[in-house]
C-alpha cells in the first residue's frame, strides 16, 4: 500500500494506492476530510467492431451508507437507479476525461468511481474527478492526463477555494472546473457553473484564483504516476490506405465542400434537411462507387472514418481560414428568432421559443405546497418546489427510436436549465405554489438545450409566476486548424457541433449569467478564448432577451383561470391537533366537503389549494373558526349540543364548547335547565371568562335581555 498527501484548500487530500481492485486496469481511494471514493477504471481486451463513437462509459455510484443511512421502501433496503445528482455528475467526469484519450482507441472504456464515505462537508464530485484522473493515469490505459479540478466560491471574505456545503449557501457562485497541461500553459477543459446573475470577469477571477494550487495538484499526480504508474498499453498505428484515400478524394473533388456550403440562396443554405440530403447523396455515391470497385465490404468502415475526419476538416478550415459557416451566417450571427406564449388553452402557462430549426414548447403547472418532489438520496434529503424536465423525442431530430423514458443526456439538460432559472423563482413566502416546467424539443438542430431556458423563461411569464427577470441562453462553438488559429462561433447548429472543438453553453439575463456548461474535443482552451466567449455570449445573449421581450416583457399580472388557488393561514402551532383532529378525521371531512388540498407546516402556516376560489374560502373559514381563539366580551350565535343538570354546553365554534351555567340563563332563579333552552337551539351568549385550563365559561342573560 502506497499513500500520497498533499494540502489543498487549507485540508489534506490523500491518495491510497493499495490494489483493492486488483483486476482492474487502475483503481485508487481518494480521500478529502472524511469524504473517501473508489475510483476504477478497465479497458476491454479487443476493439469494438464498428463504433462510430469512443465506446466510453463513466458511473457515478452514491452509496447510502457512506452516509450512514438506511434509506429506501419498506420492502426495499438498497441502492435502486441513481439519483439525478448522481447522473450528473457521472456526466461531469465523462466530459472532462473523455478528450484526453487518443483518437485511435476503440476499445471500451468503464470507469466506475464509488462514493464510500461522505462527511456531509466536502462535495464527493470533485474528489470523484480527480480520483478518475488517477485511476487512469496509474492504469495502462492509455490517457493523456492528468487533469486537475477546482471549485471556487465567493463569499463576504473574498473567493474561496473548494468551499464546504455551507460557504456554498452564502457564495454568489458555484463554479467547477478541470483543466489540463500544454507547454506549462493550463488549459481549462470542462465547466460546470451555478450563478445568481455575476459578471463574466467574475469567473475569469476565480479561474485564475484557482491556478497556483491546480498546477500543485497536476505535479502532484504526476509524482505518483512516476511512482505508481503502469506501462501504457500502445495501440497500433492506423493502417494507412493510400490508394482508398487517393480514391476517394479524386471521386469527391469539391462535391463533399459544396454539399455542405451551397451556393444557393439563403434560405436553402439555413435548411438542416436540405444540407442533410446533400451530403447524403455525396455520401451514397461514393459508398456504391467503392463497393463496387473493391467488392470488399470492410473498406467501408475506413471510408466513413475518412469521410468524418475530412469534413471536419472542410469545415474547420472555412471556418477558420473564410469565416464560412454552412448555412451562410457570419461568426457572430444567430439564427432567426421568434416566440410565442400562450399556445395551449388549459395549461397555465406555455411558451414555445424558435432559434432556427431548433424548437423548444415549454409548458408550466402550477401545484400545491404538497405537490413538492421528495428527495432522498445519499448527499440531498429535502423537497423541491422548482422542476424542469427536458425531453427529447426521436422525432424532433428526424429518426425512429424506442421511447424508454428520460436518458442521461435529457436528465443533464434539464437539470441544467433548472439550476439556471432557480435564481429567478420567487420565494415560497411570495408564491406558494410548486412549479414544474416541461420542455419538449419538438425540432432540434443544436442547442436546444439553452433554448428549453429560453422557452421555460416565456412559459413562466406566461403563467404569471412573479419571477424576477426573463432569460434566456447560448451556446458557442470552437473551430481551430492545424496551426493553432481558431475562431469563435455564436449559435452553433448539428454539424457545427459535432465536428468542432467546444461546445460552451451559457445562460443569464440581462445583467448577468446564471449557468455555464462547457466541454471540449481538444486538450483545453487558453484564458484568451476563454474570456472572448464569454465576451460573445453577452452580446448574443442581450439580443435574444430583445427578441423575446417584444412578445412577452414581464409576468402576467393574473394567473390562468384553469390554475389552481392558493390560500394561506397562520394558526397557532398549538392548534394543529385541532385542525387535523383524532385520526386526521377533522382535516379529512375539510378536504371531502371543500375538495380541497390542505397542507399544514409545523410553524402553524396552512396552505389551502382549489380549483376554484369560493372552496378555498369556505375551507379558510372552516380552519380560522376551528383555531381562532376566543375572548372574553365576544358575543356568538351559539348551538345548544349538550344538557346537564347544572348548565348547559353550547358550540360557539367548531370543536370549541363554553358552559352556561344554570346561574347564567336569566336575570331569575331558574330551576330546570330545558325551562329556558333545549337541545339543538341557536341562542345568544356571551364569553364571560376563560379559567386557566383554558374552559370556557358563557352568559345568555348578559348576551341579552331574555325575558319569559
Amino acid at each position: 500500500m502506497e499513500k500520497f498527501n498533499l494540502e489543498l484548500g487549507g485540508k489534506k487530500l490523500e491518495v491510497i494506492i493499495r490494489k483493492l481492485a486488483e483486476q482492474a486496469n487502475g483503481d485508487v481511494l481518494v480521500r478529502y476530510g472524511d469524504t473517501e471514493l473508489l475510483a476504477t477504471c478497465v479497458m476491454s481486451k479487443a476493439e469494438k467492431e464498428n463504433a462510430d463513437f469512443f465506446p466510453l462509459t463513466v458511473e457515478y455510484e452514491e452509496k447510502y451508507y457512506a452516509a450512514g443511512k438506511i434509506r429506501g421502501s419498506r420492502y426495499v433496503k438498497r441502492e435502486a437507479k441513481p439519483s439525478d445528482e448522481a447522473i450528473c455528475n457521472a456526466r461531469l467526469i465523462d466530459r472532462a476525461i473523455r478528450p484526453l484519450f487518443p483518437k485511435n482507441l476503440a476499445r471500451e472504456i468503464q470507469v466506475i468511481i464509488t462514493v464510500l464515505s461522505w462527511d456531509a462537508e466536502n462535495d464527493p464530485d470533485l474528489i470523484g474527478l480527480l480520483a478518475a484522473s488517477l485511476a487512469l493515469s496509474i492504469s495502462d490505459i492509455p490517457w493523456q492526463g492528468p487533469i486537475a479540478a477546482a471549485r471556487v466560491g465567493k463569499t463576504d471574505k473574498g473567493l474561496v477555494l473548494n468551499p464546504s456545503y455551507l460557504e456554498r449557501e452564502k457564495s454568489q457562485f458555484d463554479l467547477l472546473f478541470a483543466v489540463t497541461n500544454e507547454s506549462n500553459e493550463i488549459l481549462v477543459n470542462m465547466i460546470e457553473s451555478h450563478c445568481e446573475e455575476i459578471e463574466e470577469k467574475l469567473i475569469l477571477e476565480a479561474i485564475d484564483f484557482a491556478k497556483k494550487d491546480l498546477q500543485k495538484l497536476l505535479d502532484f499526480q504526476k509524482e505518483i504516476l512516476k511512482k505508481a504508474g503502469k506501462e501504457k498499453t500502445v495501440l497500433p498505428a492506423p493502417e494507412k490506405d493510400l490508394e482508398l484515400e487517393k480514391t476517394i478524394k479524386e471521386f469527391l473533388g469539391q462535391n463533399l465542400e459544396k454539399a455542405l456550403f451551397p451556393a444557393s440562396p439563403a434560405g436553402r443554405q439555413k435548411d438542416k434537411i436540405a444540407r442533410i440530403k446533400d451530403v447524403e447523396k455525396v455520401e451514397n455515391d461514393l459508398f456504391s462507387s467503392i463497393e463496387e470497385k473493391y467488392k470488399e465490404p470492410k473498406k467501408i468502415n475506413y471510408v466513413k472514418n475518412f469521410l468524418e475526419n475530412e469534413t471536419e476538416k472542410i469545415l474547420q478550415e472555412n471556418a477558420v481560414n473564410n469565416e464560412k459557416r454552412p448555412d451562410g451566417r457570419k461568426l457572430d450571427e444567430i439564427r432567426e428568432i421568434s416566440c410565442e406564449v400562450g399556445l395551449l388553452p388549459r395549461t397555465h402557462g406555455s411558451g414555445l421559443f424558435c432559434r432556427g430549426q431548433t424548437k423548444a414548447l415549454s409548458i408550466l403547472t402550477l401545484g400545491a405546497p404538497g405537490d413538492q418532489q421528495l428527495l432522498e438520496g445519499m448527499e440531498i434529503v429535502g423537497k423541491k418546489r422548482f422542476m424542469h424536465h427536458y425531453n427529447f423525442p426521436p422525432y424532433s431530430s428526424g429518426e425512429i427510436k424506442p421511447m424508454r423514458g428520460p436518458g442521461r443526456r435529457e436528465i443533464g439538460h434539464g437539470m441544467l436549465a433548472e439550476k439556471a432559472l432557480l435564481p429567478l423563482i420567487p420565494s415560497s413566502d411570495e408564491f406558494p405554489y410548486t412549479i414544474r416546467v416541461v420542455s419538449e424539443i419538438v425540432s432540434s438542430n443544436g442547442s436546444s438545450s439553452m433554448a428549453s431556458v429560453s422557452a421555460a423563461s416565456l412559459a413562466l411569464m406566461d403563467a404569471g409566476v412573479p419571477i424576477k427577470k426573463a432569460a434566456t441562453g447560448i451556446a458557442l462553438g470552437l473551430m481551430t486548424d492545424a496551426s493553432g488559429k481558431y475562431k469563435i462561433l455564436t449559435d452553433i447548429q448539428g454539424p457545427e457541433d459535432h465536428h468542432g472543438d467546444m461546445d460552451f453553453k451559457v445562460a443569464g439575463t440581462k445583467d448577468g449569467i446564471l449557468a455555464i456548461q462547457m466541454d471540449v474535443k481538444i486538450k483545453g482552451i487558453s484564458g484568451k478564448i476563454l474570456e472572448e466567449a464569454l465576451e460573445a455570449a453577452k452580446k448574443a445573449r442581450i439580443k435574444i432577451l430583445g427578441e423575446m421581450e417584444k412578445v412577452i416583457s414581464k409576468p402576467r399580472p393574473e394567473l390562468s383561470p384553469f390554475a389552481p388557488r392558493i390560500l394561506t393561514i397562520q394558526i397557532n402551532p398549538d392548534k394543529i391537533r385541532e385542525v387535523i383532529g383524532p385520526g386526521g378525521k377533522i382535516i379529512n371531512e375539510i378536504i371531502d366537503e371543500c375538495g380541497v388540498q390542505i397542507d399544514i407546516e409545523d410553524s402553524g402556516m396552512v396552505f389551502i389549494t382549489a380549483e376554484k376560489e369560493e372552496a378555498g374560502k369556505k375551507a379558510k373559514e372552516w380552519i380560522e373558526n376551528l383555531t381562532r381563539e376566543v375572548r372574553v366580551g365576544e358575543i356568538f350565535q351559539g348551538k345548544v349540543k349538550r344538557i346537564m343538570a347544572f348548565g348547559a354546553f353550547v358550540e360557539i365554534l367548531p370543536g370549541q364548547e363554553g358552559l352556561v351555567h344554570i346561574s347564567q340563563l336569566a336575570n331569575y332563579r331558574v330551576n330546570k335547565v330545558e325551562d329556558v333552552v333545549k337541545l339543538g337551539q341557536i341562542i345568544p351568549v356571551k364569553v364571560i371568562e376563560i379559567d386557566e385550563q383554558g374552559r370556557i365559561n358563557l352568559s345568555l342573560k348578559e348576551a341579552q335581555n331574555y325575558k319569559k
